[in-house]
């Protein structure tokens, strides 16, 4: 007896998976083309030269060389004004932030419930963050005079606006528990505060004032340009004067200095958080 045999139609192969046709993004095309029109709006207008640039490269690699060679012999007149510079950093960020701590809960909605309070001081608040450190300096320098004065007044408005800042948002982040349950139990708002509010964001504080004390090293530096005092006089002078080595020297010593204050910083920051 013969077996029939029976052809088996083959499995046709699956058709190779495409990727759906997606529309040309025009938006993303046009806003491409307004940033490059705008980067060469900008240029023009302020005026960049790239020859000149270019055609001026040699003095910078003529200063850089300078700059290579540190004179070291000037490190015992760097010690005061770096030591000044730090001093004005503390004490600006305390001033700032030992103001900031108690602000801060005027600014909280779920501190202060009453809306005309928070809203006039968060108004003052953001109008103080927006004014740049050089201006008050500058400012500061003409009613004080030239010396650190200026500079820890300055520091002490620019941290107080931003740790402001940065703590409100903290507590405004708070577990609610605690203040509803104070307040179910007829406590007043400086125990709610004290109690319920202050133990969840004092790490917060500590950590923010570290990092403003962090900013504020560098901040500092700076400031000595409108005469604020510290080692800024020192770089502006030199600057002045053409002593490159003198001025990698400081910059090597402020470098050495902020990398270690921010170490331990951080650190410290880690820990507490």
């Amino acid at each position: 007896m013969e077996m029939s045999e029976h052809t088996q139609p083959r499995p046709t192969p699956p058709a190779a998976p495409q990727l759906p046709k997606k529309p040309f993004a025009w938006e993303r095309l046009a806003v491409t083309v307004l940033m490059i029109g705008g980067l060469v709006w900008s240029g023009v207008e302020t005026q960049v030269n790239v020859g000149q640039f270019v055609a001026n490269f040699g003095q910078f690699t003529q200063i850089l060389a300078e700059m290579c060679r540190p004179d070291w012999s000037y490190v015992s007149y760097v010690v005061a004004p770096l030591i000044e510079t730090i001093k004005m950093a503390v004490i600006g960020t305390a001033i700032g932030a030992g103001i900031a701590f108690p602000y801060a809960f005027l600014v909280s909605r779920n501190v202060v419930t009453n809306r005309f309070v928070t809203g006039l001081f968060r108004f003052i608040l953001n109008i103080i963050r927006t004014i740049p450190d050089l201006l008050l300096a500058a400012l500061f320098v003409a009613v004080v005079g030239i010396g650190p004065v200026a500079g820890i007044i300055t520091l002490a408005i620019f941290t107080f606006g931003m740790v402001g800042k940065l703590f409100f948002e903290a507590v405004e982040t708070i577990d609610e528990g605690p203040i509803e349950a104070l307040r179910a139990a007829g406590a007043n708002q400086w125990e709610i505060v004290r109690y319920a509010v202050v133990p969840q964001v004092m790490g917060f504080f500590v950590s923010y004032t570290l990092y403003a004390f962090e900013i504020n090293v560098r901040a500092s530096t700076v400031l000595g340009y409108v005469g604020a005092g510290g080692i800024g006089v020192f770089l502006q002078q030199n600057l002045g004067q053409f002593r490159y080595d003198r001025v990698s020297l400081m910059v090597l010593v402020i470098f050495a200095v902020v990398l270690v204050i921010d170490y331990v910083s951080s650190k410290t920051r880690e820990a507490l958080l």
